[in-house]
């Protein structure tokens, strides 16, 4: 799986306020193993928001976390945007949601509230333990929900936790090398595709030193790896550490 993270908001980008999203987001799939592929902090532009999401719909393992622009004001734009990306289809009343948005503010729902009720054709429900104002998932793998933090992390923390627990164990093997990354690059192009392969060049003093970092989830086959480097170091009497 390649987990996505789109967070939606110009209040964002032009500083009035500060991501939380990122980190936690971060943090919650580390504790099942899992790590982010992407992540993108956007402003409230419909053809930013469609591009963004047709380059995460045309990855066949993408799950995505969406937040932000479900609300009902003008410049919330994601309920429509996500019907015509992934579903290729306009929005409708979803009953449920409907009722809820009445239950909760009765009259006042109307003219602008009961338009949230308005999903995709066959979202599901994402429960809000905090005013039960829902988001909404498709396809069980793209994942809308507000953009208030105290709102969308439990919502996330309880998708993660119930569709995605089951993460297979990393293995990693960290090194720092008092040497240049060019003396490591013949090494690093004969890793195996299924070992995701780190190297951090670092600069003190003017002098150049390496972090070089192998994982994967293969114990046996990430150990025989680094070790190639460990060697190779030992060979040049080149200093190095583990980390």
């Amino acid at each position: 799986m390649n987990f996505y993270a789109m967070i939606i908001g110009t209040e964002i980008l032009n500083a009035r306020r500060t991501d939380k999203h990122f980190e936690f987001l971060q943090n919650e799939l580390a504790k099942y193993g899992h790590e982010l592929f992407a992540s993108f902090i956007i402003k409230d532009d419909k053809k930013l928001i469609q591009n963004c999401y047709r380059l995460i719909q045309a990855d066949q393992n993408a799950v995505m976390f969406s937040f932000g622009g479900i609300g009902s004001t003008p410049d919330d734009l994601t309920r429509e945007i996500a019907a015509e990306i992934f579903t290729a289809k306009p929005l409708h009343a979803h009953e449920k949601f409907t009722q809820d948005i009445l239950d909760r503010f009765g009259d006042e729902a109307y003219p602008h509230r009961i338009h949230m009720a308005e999903l995709p054709q066959g979202a599901q429900l994402l429960f809000n333990p905090v005013n039960n104002m829902s988001g909404f998932s498709l396809e069980n793998r793209f994942f809308f929900v507000p953009g208030f933090p105290q709102m969308a992390h439990p919502m996330i923390s309880s998708v993660i936790k119930t569709a995605f627990s089951d993460a297979k164990e990393k293995f990693r093997c960290t090194l720092l090398a008092q040497t240049s990354e060019n003396t490591l690059i013949s090494l690093m192009l004969q890793i195996p595709d299924d070992i995701e392969l780190s190297s951090l060049p670092i600069f003190s003093d003017n002098k150049a030193s390496v972090e070089l970092s192998l994982s994967g989830t293969d114990k046996r086959s990430v150990e025989k790896q680094f070790r190639l480097f460990c060697h190779e170091l030992q060979n040049k009497n080149i200093e190095y550490k583990l980390m």
